[in-house]
């Protein structure tokens, strides 16, 4: 059961880093019809390819981006989205299909069946979800709505989050014993770790990362000038709509990030709360290396090498958070029925 779990994890892991993939090359409305059955099938000659290609020249991303393309060069960005699209179709596959045969086997507990039936309900959702950013950028647009995208990408890191946690708890460790303002900066720092990811996703969703390449400074000041930062009315539209000031918020996050980072493995030190101090150091250095990446990346105007594996260091830095907040938090031990058939395994 632990290793079906730990594998729709890896899944999802490799489904966010294929789809940042997807929006570095440009790929993501190359396909410009939902068919969650029949679309699993590419084109499978040239008359289907023709098809296929004539919907892309349709929409405004061809006609004001890409106008002239050839066959060839359209095939390239089809196969990156529908690769993202079979694999999304393979995840569903493979949680739902061991999800029914543990279920009759007797395998769950109510509480675990509730909260696996939870995660399989957020997987269809996201599948909508996917189908509902792809459709923004099909009519008036040349791109996906930067809201829609993020939506998206933090919804499928929840599910994978969520994932992470049930895996935890369905170890059975003794509770840890910790002052309470560790268990509140542990959960500050997942709440931070799914904000800064947001915000980086208003950063991909409008390209920002290629508009500001200087560090520390950005617009010629480390903090930019009020009339740069709020030109849009109202007001709050800058913080979703203003490139300068969507990358700005996505810096001073990481700053925040960081340094509640170093307080509370320093503070876990200091607690001699030894249970908890190597999981808090991992998530320092992990943050650590995750700006260290966000600014090479910056720097360098975002290559696709880079900006993959600043993407891959974000889940591991949301899987170091999550763990470290379980192993902090009331633990509620799981045991499985008595007369289930299913080995329970070795603990994760």
């Amino acid at each position: 059961m632990r290793w079906w779990l730990l594998a729709v994890a890896a899944l999802i892991a490799l489904m966010v880093l294929v789809g940042g993939a997807t929006r570095l090359t440009e790929s993501g409305l190359s396909i410009v019809e939902w068919k969650p059955v029949t679309g699993t099938l590419p084109p499978l000659n040239e008359a289907q390819w023709a098809q296929a290609f004539e919907g892309y020249k349709a929409i405004p991303q061809y006609r004001e981006l890409n106008a002239g393309m050839s066959l060839a060069e359209f095939k390239t960005i089809f196969w990156w989205e529908w690769s993202h699209r079979l694999l999304g179709r393979f995840i569903g596959v493979a949680y739902l299909l061991p999800f029914l045969w543990f279920l009759w086997r007797g395998a769950f507990n109510a509480d675990l069946k509730r909260r696996l039936w939870l995660i399989f309900g957020l997987g269809a959702v996201q599948g909508a979800v996917g189908w509902w950013m792809v459709a923004s950028g099909l009519s008036q647009r040349v791109e996906v709505s930067q809201y829609r995208l993020a939506t998206h990408l933090v919804l499928a890191l929840v599910i994978f989050a969520a994932i992470v946690w049930t895996l935890r708890r369905m170890s059975t460790r003794p509770h840890i014993v910790a002052p309470s303002r560790l268990k509140i900066t542990s959960v500050a720092l997942l709440v931070l770790t799914f904000l800064q990811i947001y915000f980086g996703a208003l950063v991909a969703g409008l390209r920002a990362g290629r508009l500001y390449n200087t560090w520390p400074d950005i617009d010629g000041a480390f903090i930019p000038s009020a009339a740069r930062l709020f030109f849009e009315e109202p007001w709050w539209r800058n913080l979703f709509d203003n490139a300068l000031t969507v990358q700005f918020e996505h810096r001073m996050t990481a700053y925040a990030l960081l340094a509640l980072a170093l307080w509370h493995a320093i503070d876990a030190v200091r607690s001699r709360a030894a249970a908890v101090v190597t999981g808090a150091w991992l998530l320092m250095a992990a943050v650590t290396l995750q700006a260290g990446l966000g600014i090479l990346t910056l720097l360098n105007q975002v290559p696709i090498d880079l900006a993959l594996a600043h993407q891959a260091v974000a889940i591991v830095v949301l899987t170091l958070a999550v763990l470290q907040v379980e192993r902090l938090s009331v633990r509620q031990i799981q045991s499985m029925p008595k007369d289930a058939a299913i080995p329970a395994g070795s603990p994760v």
